[in-house]
């Protein structure tokens, strides 16, 4: 999961970010609401922490404007505000959560995890796509072959898992280099492209070793995307 938290008050935005840290959460930091948007509209985050009160962009405007444009990223809204009047405002937008200052930490994690659950998240902790299940907890990716009567299984990396989550969830959609490094290395990253071409390096043999039928193709000069063989060779 990769947060985008945009807070201006930069103790508390640090503090913050150092809880998601501890709890196994990506998370990306902006400090006012043009920089918010810009992360915001880049569709890498899961979910998005947003304050109401920030410079140069209020997160009313941000808001408002991430739903115009399709953006239906989770948005939990914070505000040293707690009149009726705002709540109601941030939920006309299109907020899916309020959390109003000062609040425990805890509760904010539980809070993001709940509208996460709600895009679609499973208590199963598994993703799937085609003949691959991703284990979310273990980091797991296992595929089945029913013909053989067997079940091959390995583990992934960080990284390697962050890319497969990531391609799998897309479901044959073409993901971009710059994509890649946005989602896994973070929107402020300076990663390069080489890193994206190692990783998927190391995920295509580990797709060989599994004996998938799903495979990773390069579209040339757009990205990649995950596939079934048999449609690996038609034409884009």
């Amino acid at each position: 999961m990769r947060i985008l938290l945009v807070e201006d008050e930069r103790s508390l935005s640090d503090a913050l970010v150092k809880i998601m840290q501890k709890n196994h959460i990506n998370v990306d930091a902006q400090y006012d609401g043009e920089k918010g948007l810009e992360a915001a509209q880049s569709g890498i985050y899961d979910v998005i922490v947003l304050d109401i009160m920030l410079p140069k962009m209020s997160g009313f405007k941000v808001l408002q404007t991430i739903r115009a444009e399709k953006n239906f990223t989770p948005v939990i809204l914070l505000t040293a505000k707690s009149s009726i009047k705002d709540k109601v405002t941030g939920f006309d937008l299109g907020a899916d959560d309020y959390l109003t200052k000062p609040f425990q930490a805890t509760e904010l994690l539980m809070r993001i995890k709940a509208v996460s659950r709600r895009k679609g998240e499973q208590e199963t902790f598994t993703i799937s796509y085609g003949d691959l299940v991703l284990n979310t907890k273990t980091c797991i990716l296992s595929c089945e072959n029913p013909e053989k009567g067997t079940k091959k299984e390995i583990q992934l990396s960080a990284k390697e898992y962050q890319m497969m989550e990531y391609i799998m969830k897309k479901e044959g959609e073409i993901i971009s280099k710059e994509n890649f490094i946005d989602k896994v290395w973070g929107f402020l990253s300076d990663a390069e492209y080489n890193s994206v071409e190692v990783y998927i390096s190391f995920l295509r043999k580990k797709l060989a070793f599994l004996e998938s039928k799903m495979v990773i193709k390069a579209i040339r000069s757009r990205g990649y995307k995950l596939i079934d063989e048999s449609q690996a060779q038609q034409p884009d």
